[in-house]
């Protein structure tokens, strides 16, 4: 076994690694931009090396920069973690010509399994079920406008090169082909460097099901069980559990099988992800699931298949690249309980998932699930890279037990000042359709309107927020606008009424409302600097201004100026000067945090001017555009 290891990754996955590493008693470098210099992954490990600027193309996506700091730092191996230059088989060649160890696949199992094209016709030669489409080499629009017409409406664009979501749009008619294979194709260059795409039959009722299998140097191959990750938003996976809800045995050795048979195929060792997809429409059954690709790396979702197999899979990822063989053989692994994960991001569901950065001045995390966490109390998110926090893991003897506890661990959840999707997953995991195990890719978009925006503040956090306000008021404070005296009587105190504004709404609580203990109860309340108060209820963080005065944000897009949210690329315009649009109308397209956000107008009205030019970067607060409203607009 080496004795030392860098990481060519950041965030939660380079902890996660070093945990692990650090009980192996192998010494960790971790590699930091200059965004992540005070990052906890660099905190953490024994030793850290500067790799470039904060732009991930100039650091993290640099192999000769990485290599450089391995051997800096005499590291005798190299683990990828996930995303960056984990599938890159021409940087794992590298690592090897420079005499270092490969925490991975061979590269030529990567290049095999990199085309999305290429690898499934590989797969069908070795006898693995593959989803209907067109793998060809033309790619001019009208030849895959020609062969989508053919396939059959809806159809699935996806980049040949792709992963992770991006570079892939659903096609339901003939009329929208184009500019959805516009956006696929400037994503899956600006992603990947390959704006080639395929097509796919798009399957009406879709389960994304995908096997964990493991491979070891003597052609040895094991599976590890099924995952689902059926719960998507815009192919981005929220919510993945192990096993599949629904699936019985059958279907189970069926998909199982077809893995390792996909492994064997390119002499695979080290972790991978064999990825389905499955028509749900009659129950998952062997003969409607279909090989979509091969990751050929650690997933995001892996702690799911430790939690129910009790393994540590970045363990055997160390053994099997140090020459070591398997751990187990397949009839000594068994599924224990169930186990689901949430991905926690720094992100607003309200206002369409926009990724939010800052300082972490408030992170409490639940403690009764396993948590990877990239991010402490303190640190900065920045606009530079994914926008994950942390991923929260629950596992129990089945599946309503792992369900309940997640649902809880997203409710304790209590982050400020930066927005997270907590609630949003709290409201998800307790919709009737997840707790029954209906799950399906387009289940999220369906429940969206529903689960979207946080509900407004119970009456419980309204009378807390007052006991709040109350304890942390100067005694006499008569200018205070928070509070106000009345009630006069020579027998009694006067009553006081606390006034809180949450975004558009005012509320009143009388302090004879609030019951005894009421601020006992409360987990986490916080004071922002202007005097304004935060209270956390479901996963939400609720900020209270004194009356009359409303939240900065409220008004962004409001008045009819599109501000750019975060620092990014200006990669598409919909809209020109003196055009009439309706309310949601996309205007401008922004390219940051490794994907495209689609800014839209905030009413029904005229676009006065459009600010910005395709291919200009912006930074965050600058002027895109700005709408007026028509005279019948509210």
């Amino acid at each position: 076994m080496f004795a030392s290891l860098l990481i060519a990754n950041r965030g939660e996955i380079a902890r996660r690694i070093m945990r692990t590493a650090r009980r192996m008693r192998i010494s960790t470098v971790a590699v930091y931009s200059d965004a992540d210099a005070g990052a906890a992954h660099v905190r953490e490990a024994d030793r850290a090396v500067r790799i470039g600027p904060s732009p991930a193309a100039e650091s993290y996506l640099r192999g000769d920069a990485v290599i450089a700091a391995a051997q800096e730092a005499g590291a005798e191996a190299i683990h990828p973690g996930y995303g960056f230059l984990s599938e890159n088989a021409d940087f794992a060649q590298a690592v090897i010509d420079a005499g270092m160890t490969w925490v991975g696949p061979p590269p030529p199992a990567i290049r095999a399994m990199g085309l999305k094209d290429a690898a499934k016709r590989l797969m069908a030669a070795a006898g693995v079920p593959v989803t209907p489409g067109y793998l060809g080499d033309d790619q001019s629009e009208a030849a895959l406008a020609r062969e989508a017409a053919a396939i059959g409406w809806p159809v699935m664009i996806k980049a040949v090169a792709g992963g992770g979501g991006r570079g892939m749009r659903r096609v339901d008619q003939a009329s929208d082909f184009a500019e959805a294979l516009a956006s696929a194709r400037r994503e899956a260059g600006a992603a990947f460097g390959d704006e080639r795409v395929l097509l796919e039959k798009a399957v009406e009722r879709p389960r994304h099901i995908e096997v964990q299998v493991f491979g070891d140097r003597s052609g040895n191959v094991v599976h590890l069980f099924e995952r689902d990750c059926s719960l998507q938003r815009r192919h981005q996976k929220v919510i993945e559990e192990a096993p599949a809800p629904g699936m019985d045995a059958v279907a189970r050795e069926a998909v199982c099988a077809a893995a390792v048979r996909a492994a064997k195929a390119v002499a695979y060792e080290g972790a991978g992800t064999v990825e389905f997809i499955a028509d749900a429409a009659e129950g998952l059954r062997p003969d409607r699931i279909w090989f979509m690709e091969m990751n050929t790396r650690l997933q995001v979702e892996h702690p799911v298949t430790e939690a129910i197999t009790g393994l540590d899979l970045v363990e055997w990822q160390l053994r099997v690249a140090a020459g070591e063989p398997l751990p187990l053989k397949q009839d000594q692994i068994a599924i224990r309980g169930h186990a689901i994960e949430a991905r926690l991001y720094a992100e607003d569901p309200a206002q369409g998932f926009l990724p939010s950065s800052g300082v972490l001045d408030f992170l409490d995390l639940p403690t009764e699930v396993r948590v990877d966490a990239g991010f402490e109390t303190g640190d900065r998110v920045t606009p530079y890279y994914d926008p994950m926090l942390a991923k929260l893991i629950a596992h129990g003897p089945d599946r309503p037990t792992a369900l309940a506890g997640l649902s809880a661990a997203c409710s304790e959840t209590r982050v400020w000042p930066v927005k997270t999707n907590a609630g949003f997953l709290h409201r998800l995991l307790e919709r009737p359709e997840v707790t029954a195990g209906a799950v399906e890719t387009g289940l999220i978009a369906a429940l969206m309107p529903a689960i979207a925006a946080p509900p407004p503040p119970s009456q419980v956090l309204l009378v807390t927020a007052a006991v709040a306000r109350l304890d942390e008021a100067i005694p006499g404070d008569a200018t205070d606008p928070w509070l106000a005296l009345g009630g006069f009587r020579l027998n009694a105190p006067a009553q006081t009424r606390v006034r809180l504004r949450w975004g558009a709404d005012e509320y009143e609580v009388d302090s004879d409302a609030v019951p005894a203990g009421a601020w006992n109860d409360v987990a986490a309340i916080s004071l922002k600097p202007d005097g304004a108060l935060v209270c956390f209820q479901g996963g939400e963080a609720y900020a209270f201004s004194p009356p009359g005065r409303p939240p900065a944000a409220e008004a962004a897009g409001g008045d009819g100026v599109i501000l750019a949210p975060m620092p990014g690329r200006i990669v598409a315009i919909a809209a020109t000067a003196g055009q009439v649009v309706g309310r949601a109308a996309p205007l401008v397209t922004l390219e940051a945090m490794k994907m495209e956000h689609v800014l839209t107008a905030p009413f029904d009205g005229k676009v006065v001017e459009v600010k910005v030019e395709v291919g200009q970067q912006v930074g965050e607060g600058a002027l895109l555009a700005r709408v007026e409203p028509s005279p019948s607009a509210p």
